[in-house]
């Protein structure tokens, strides 16, 4: 049996020129085939270039439904304004510039399929007419009042999270389970191993044949710079890179130095944390920069812990300063200068950081305990950038400008209370933002 399947499998992607023998991609296929003979509706997923709409073919040409017209519709690049009028058709007259009368899609194809690419990018108000179609098989031209029927099959497609789509109001939740009674996920071409040298032959010999050229071949260290490339835009990328070696390359030998030179350079992105500070899907530099500044201040308190350690217990100080070697390797460098002329039985006479204690006259609470950042001797002129008073001084502004200069709200986002920082801003000379 599953050699039988395994066979059928075969041949359909010899039918419809799919390469590859990953098993992602063998078991979609499955999926799509039995599918096929029936009339349910299939939500296909899978990232941009990933080959979906070649599902959608395989899907309709084994089903009964194969003699029938097949229409593939991108719904991101129909305007909002006339979407309908190309799914559902319009009435003379319904809407400015409509002279005639139209068929839409859903009439054109009666007794056929329709293939909605990037579904998620269709309008609210489509969705309900589509949803409509797909329960009772009816549909009502833009502009008129008479409900007309069609019995046409709808296959899906999106390359985004439409469980997402639907938290934001964007997609409606009754659709995404009418669509997706039967899903089927292509995997990207990262996911697929060996078949993308697989494809990048098949690709070489195709361009070869069209140029009348060489077929370009790969080394073994270009291969395996190949298979691990990312391709995030999928089959339609590598097959992009392929066309442009075969007719831009002299050499038909391709090095790993030389698919180098046709591969984007990889872009190095933000830490997840960053798109998800407090709960904010877009952020801003800002945001960025203010969880950067209060991580300072968090690596500043452990400072001053740290250091009340050594100056009550000499005996430990070695150890401690080992074990939190990575808070104190800034630090070296402002007594680097003056390292020889001290022993190590001799304590440096550098004082990086002097640390004092305040607390407000009858509060108790323990935020407001502050600390004092002094000059540090041996300061030079670009130490004096990176000034951490300096920097304590700028986070206020900012937590004030946040804020809107109410004091309350920049002194709750900076731990600290209202009157440490009052006393701040007297101090630092911070006029009203």
């Amino acid at each position: 049996m599953d050699l039988r399947i395994d066979s059928e499998v075969q041949s359909v992607k010899q039918r419809f020129g799919i390469v590859g023998n990953s098993s992602k991609l063998n078991n979609a296929i499955r999926v799509a085939m039995q599918v096929s003979p029936t009339d349910m509706s299939v939500l296909i997923s899978g990232e941009s270039g990933a080959g979906k709409e070649s599902f959608s073919k395989i899907i309709h040409s084994l089903s009964h439904r194969k003699h029938g017209q097949f229409i593939a519709i991108n719904c991101g690049a129909i305007p909002e304004g006339t979407i309908d009028s190309e799914l559902f058709g319009h009435e003379k007259g319904s809407f400015t510039g409509a002279h005639d009368s139209r068929k839409g899609y859903f009439e054109v194809t009666n007794g056929g399929t329709i293939f909605l690419d990037e579904i998620g990018e269709m309008p609210v108000s489509t969705q309900a007419r589509l949803l409509r179609v797909l329960e009772n098989g009816e549909f009502i031209k833009v502009g008129s009042s008479k409900v007309q029927k069609t019995d046409v099959r709808v296959i899906a497609a999106t390359n985004v999270d439409l469980m997402e789509a639907i938290e934001k109001n964007k997609f409606r939740e009754d659709l995404y389970y009418r669509l997706n009674t039967v899903p089927i996920h292509v995997p990207a071409l990262r996911e697929r191993g060996e078949d993308v040298a697989l494809l990048f032959r098949k690709f070489a010999a195709d361009f070869s044949e069209n140029y009348s050229t060489k077929p370009v071949v790969l080394n073994d260290d270009a291969k395996e710079v190949l298979l691990k490339f990312r391709f995030p835009g999928n089959i339609r990328q590598l097959k992009n890179l392929v066309e442009q070696m075969s007719v831009l390359e002299m050499d038909r030998h391709i090095t790993a130095d030389t698919l180098l030179n046709y591969l984007p350079k990889t872009t190095s992105y933000l830490p997840a944390l960053a798109n998800k500070i407090e709960g904010k899907e877009n952020f801003s530099e800002r945001d960025i920069l203010y969880k950067v500044l209060f991580d300072m201040k968090k690596d500043m308190s452990e400072m001053k812990t740290l250091i009340h350690r050594i100056l009550s217990d000499d005996s430990s100080s070695s150890e401690i300063l080992s074990e939190h070697k990575r808070l104190f390797n800034d630090m070296d460098s402002y007594s680097s200068a003056d390292s020889n002329e001290y022993t190590d039985s001799e304590p440096s006479p550098v004082k990086p950081i002097m640390l004092e204690s305040h607390r407000e006259a009858g509060n108790k609470r323990e935020d407001d305990e502050a600390f004092e950042i002094e000059d540090i001797s041996h300061e030079t002129e670009d130490d004096d950038s990176l000034s951490l008073e300096k920097k304590e001084k700028e986070m206020i502004i900012m937590a004030l400008k946040k804020n809107s200069n109410k004091r309350k709200y920049a002194a709750r986002d900076l731990g600290i209370s209202e009157r440490t920082l009052y006393r701040k801003i007297k101090q630092y000379e911070i006029d009203n933002i």
